[in-house]
């Protein structure tokens, strides 16, 4: 099975020493970029603000164009996400617990690293989940903590399942 491309939008709005994007661009997992205009289009956006959930639908559209991520403040998020929203499939990702030293135990409040193993995860793609988390010491316990909802959300079918799923945990 080959590697979804996992592209981020870095906005240059953080701490660098506790920003996940620029380490999975520092390890070659993902590709970083600064400029807006170089994003390829057709891509899957983690878009907190989509009406629609990630799910199995979306696996051919991220193995052949990619994902997105956005790596930005949350004071900036809805307007970066606006923008990013056209010629992309915006996809907003279930309830999961963050395990990140800066959000963890909170639910939602995910870290660029953990959006992409969600994502990655929710599309069957669990041994490139699994590769990316590891470059952190605290990484692998974020499939630990969310492993139950990760495997239900992996088997539904379709965005509207995960939700249903979703109704359980919040």
């Amino acid at each position: 099975m080959n590697k979804i491309p996992l592209y981020i939008y870095h906005t240059l709005e953080d701490d660098p020493k506790k920003c996940t994007a620029r380490k999975l661009d520092k390890f070659r997992l993902a590709r970083l970029e600064k400029n807006i205009y170089r994003i390829p289009s057709g891509l899957i956006l983690l878009n907190p603000f989509a009406k629609k959930s990630l799910s199995r639908e979306d696996k051919t559209i991220a193995e052949k164009n990619g994902i997105l991520a956005v790596d930005c403040s949350w004071e900036t998020a809805e307007e970066n996400f606006s923008i990013l929203s056209g010629k992309r499939y915006s996809r907003a990702l279930p309830y999961l617990v963050a395990v990140n030293p800066v959000n963890y135990g909170k639910p939602f409040k995910l870290s660029t690293i953990e959006a992409f193993a969600a994502a990655l995860y929710i599309l069957d793609h669990i041994e490139e989940a699994e590769e990316i988390l590891n470059i952190y010491k605290w990484g692998p316990h974020f499939i630990t903590l969310n492993r139950q909802p990760l495997e239900e959300y992996r088997n539904a079918k379709t965005s509207r399942e995960i939700i249903e799923i979703m109704k359980h945990y919040i």
